[in-house]
């Protein structure tokens, strides 16, 4: 008895440390905090891992989706017929929008400061965002959809925008205002 005790503490303990010893989480937690902190400079490592979360999310997207379509064509949801044709087109835009992130986010891994792949990236995750938390009030949709809906928001105004799109533009921004400075200067000795 005295053995199981020691070893299911020294397991714990082990356990215990295994996780506090993984400084690298890069859950949405610590994007979330990160975006909520005065610097807002990503790492490239934490780029590419912020990349690596939406894809995964985006996976987890498509079963969500994948499950609701099924529910929907086999009749287990209580929806009329129109009412079903609309739900239907609507997850099957959800599935171009899933479309559209897996194709920004392999630009954006290739190509870090692609402004128009981070805007199109943004765009389908607020309209994917917009519509999980549609499906999300329907009785016969929210258990399949979950939790996943304030999250997938979560990854796409607060994390996304202000990590990732912001400082994008402000960058982009910045580049183009310094050279039209230049070739605005007045030279010395004329009136304006």
């Amino acid at each position: 008895m005295e053995y199981r005790k020691i070893f299911l503490s020294a397991l714990i303990l082990f356990l215990g440390m295994a996780s506090l010893s993984r400084g690298d989480d890069y859950s949405l937690q610590y994007f979330l905090s990160k975006a909520s902190s005065k610097s807002i400079e990503l790492s490239k490592k934490e780029k590419t891992e912020l990349f690596n979360q939406l894809n995964d999310m985006m996976k987890q997207a498509q079963e969500i989706r994948a499950t609701l379509m099924q529910a929907v064509q086999t009749g287990e949801t209580e929806a009329r017929y129109q009412e079903g044709k609309f739900w239907v087109s609507k997850l099957e835009e959800d599935g171009e929008s899933i479309e559209m992130v897996f194709q920004q986010i392999k630009v954006l891994k290739e190509k870090p400061t692609d402004l128009v792949a981070s805007i199109k990236l943004f765009k389908s995750l607020k309209d994917l965002s917009s519509n999980f938390n549609a499906y999300n009030n329907l009785a016969s949709f929210s258990a399949s959809v979950g939790d996943f809906a304030p999250e997938i928001e979560l990854w796409a105004d607060p994390v996304f925008y202000r990590l990732s799109l912001l400082p994008l533009a402000r960058w982009k921004d910045g580049e183009r205002v310094s050279p039209q400075k230049e070739q605005k200067s007045i030279p010395k000795g004329k009136k304006p």
